[in-house]
């Protein structure tokens, strides 16, 4: 209870202008499609995280899901599991509410937890503008920093086309202990349905 209430606090405390790379990552509790909470303190033995805004209804979103599937499956086995989180408020997109997130997971058979912001706080807290918006953190002792943000690659329309791994360039930097050459990129997607 002790800890949720530290995550929550946290969240709520922070600029609505979100993070910046070299930040500490925002810590939060969010329920997942199973109905259980995840919290990001669950992943502390982990050498990082790729934190995805997404949702069900943006083409965008449909665009980048078999690739976040992919990025999940590359890296989770490397210390980089995927955490997937809709920000968006259903009562604006029904399809994106929390039993639509629960079929579409299911139907694609997502790895990885699909966690619904239901107070948009976390999404607000992180400063995610879009759908999909990529926030990779990476452990520094007891903490998650902000290593990276932006975009999963540079062809969102066509995967087939794709020239540079953003994502993937950033975590074999972190692997290999070199300097992530690019740690902002553009998010390309549909703009997250925030309350007013």
């Amino acid at each position: 209870m002790h800890t949720r209430f530290f995550s929550l606090l946290l969240v709520s405390s922070l600029p609505i202008g979100g993070v910046k790379v070299g930040d500490r990552a925002p810590l939060f509790e969010l329920k997942n499609v199973d109905g259980r909470k995840v919290s990001l303190s669950d992943y502390r033995k982990e050498k990082g995280v790729i934190l995805i805004f997404t949702c069900n209804h943006c083409p965008y979103a449909k665009l980048y899901e078999n690739r976040i599937i992919n990025l999940h499956k590359e890296f989770a086995p490397k210390g980089f599991p995927v955490i997937a989180i809709n920000p968006n408020a259903p009562e604006i997109v029904p399809e994106d509410s929390y039993e639509n997130m629960q079929k579409r997971a299911q139907e694609k058979n997502y790895p990885f937890p699909y966690l619904f912001d239901e107070t948009q706080e976390v999404a607000r807290a992180y400063g995610a503008t879009k759908t999909p918006h990529v926030f990779l953190l990476k452990r520094e002792e007891d903490h998650f920093i902000v290593a990276y943000i932006g975009a999963i690659d540079d062809s969102p329309n066509e995967p087939g086309k794709v020239q540079k791994r953003y994502v993937a360039e950033a975590i074999e930097a972190i692997l290999t202990g070199k300097p992530i050459a690019l740690t902002e990129t553009k998010a390309i997607g549909c703009s997250v349905k925030y309350r007013k």
